[in-house]
């Protein structure tokens, strides 16, 4: 990925762990889905896709130094 474009998204360590963790649990999510539980599997998607990745490209990351 080029500088300028790296620079662009300032996305740092932290926020490319929460993106990991929330595909993560989109992938649980919908393994759990195809198992029929209509509880939990949405439960895990909504907090996938509503909570952990709008955190992870909104934070801000730590200013370089």
């Amino acid at each position: 990925m080029p500088q300028k474009e790296r620079d662009r998204l300032n996305l740092g360590p932290a926020n490319y762990l929460l993106l990991l963790i929330a595909a993560l649990l989109l992938i649980a999510g919908y393994f759990i889905m195809s198992l029929n539980e209509i509880t939990i599997s949405p439960i895990t998607l909504l907090i996938a896709y509503v909570g952990i990745i709008p955190l992870a490209l909104l934070k801000r990351s730590s200013p370089k130094e």
